[in-house]
């Protein structure tokens, strides 16, 4: 099972670079920092799109759909 990290730590990591967006687009996932993949996946949620899952490349870290609202939020981003 895959590693849940607290909110707090999460947002300390919001600039990391390894991070990628999983979605069922059959291309190549997003990869780049927390934010920017959370900033595609509140994209695709606005869309009516599902938003994907988000996952540290290096590790088994993912983020549950609480944890990427919470942090949409923290970044400022609207809630849909």
């Amino acid at each position: 099972m895959a590693e849940k990290l607290p909110h707090d730590e999460l947002i300390k990591r919001l600039g990391t670079p390894g991070w990628r967006l999983v979605t069922d687009k059959k291309d190549e996932p997003d990869e780049g920092t927390l934010q920017e993949v959370l900033e595609t996946s509140h994209s695709r949620a606005r869309r009516k799109e599902h938003p994907g899952l988000v996952r540290q490349i290096e590790t088994s870290i993912e983020l549950d759909m609480l944890q990427i609202e919470q942090l949409w939020r923290y970044m400022g981003l609207p809630m849909i």
